[in-house]
């Protein structure tokens, strides 16, 4: 069994015991219920702002911890002001150390788009998402069917959020692209061997039908590699180590997106 199976075998568990204490009918009493979303892709294409979507992250399962007391007040407000186009919180608590705490924590602190970093699965997580503040989900194509994604894409569509289509390789992006997604995000890293590269952004990046936002995903470590991205069509960058394995993410935030203007 890979990490990603792993991940997923123990996310349905997790699921299962979170509708019995959280039922969806709670859920849906959730004063960011009746919210309107932000949208991240018109936060991306706004020319005040970066592209980076700066991401709160405590570990991972291929770097351990990375900044366990990270604070979600001080580190959001912080990327916002550097520039950010928007905010990627983890929420997996088992190998990323997040929690929906931490995405109601960064709620309640900005109003700009706040994607929800997770494996969704099922319709659950969507709702819930809803329901902690969420304006976008992550939705991997890697662990989900073409059914699967459309059926959640669209649900999450319906509440008003968007969805950011995650893909790895030229497979997934043509069994996985349709109206269920509003940007199309390439992972650099393979989730299966957590092995980087940046080359994969760049050969499916002509792939990506022009009417999705573009967004490179991990390994961004060097702003000259964004500039260079932004050459293939990308105009979204999600960065999250980069940043995080500072002890003052938002300032290191703040010195790349110098970097980019």
């Amino acid at each position: 069994m890979d990490i990603l199976e792993k991940i997923v075998a123990h996310k349905q568990k997790e699921i299962a015991s979170q509708k019995e204490l959280y039922p969806v009918k709670l859920l849906e009493k959730s004063t960011y219920f009746e919210g309107q979303p932000v949208s991240l892709r018109k936060y991306i294409q706004r020319e005040d702002k970066s592209g980076v979507i700066a991401e709160i992250k405590r570990k991972s399962p291929s770097k351990g911890v990375i900044n366990e007391h990270v604070s979600i007040e001080k580190t959001s407000i912080g990327y916002m002001q550097a520039g950010a186009s928007g905010l990627s919180i983890l929420t997996d608590k088992e190998f990323f150390g997040g929690s929906a705490e931490d995405l109601k924590e960064a709620r309640a602190f900005n109003f700009c788009p706040i994607l929800r970093k997770d494996f969704i699965i099922d319709e659950y997580q969507v709702i819930e998402a809803k329901s902690i503040g969420a304006d976008v989900i992550l939705l991997i194509a890697a662990i989900l069917d073409k059914d699967e994604l459309e059926s959640l894409g669209s649900l999450a569509q319906s509440m008003g959020m968007e969805v950011l289509l995650e893909v790895h390789n030229a497979e997934e992006l043509e069994k996985s692209i349709g109206n269920h997604a509003n940007l199309v995000g390439v992972n650099n890293r393979n989730l299966r061997t957590f092995e980087t590269d940046v080359a994969v952004s760049k050969s499916l990046a002509s792939s990506i039908p022009s009417d999705f936002v573009k967004v490179s995903e991990s390994g961004l470590s060097d702003p000259e590699t964004v500039k260079e991205l932004k050459n293939h069509g990308f105009e979204g960058f999600l960065i999250g180590e980069t940043f995080m394995s500072h002890g003052r993410p938002e300032k290191a935030a703040k010195e790349f997106i110098k970097q980019l203007q």
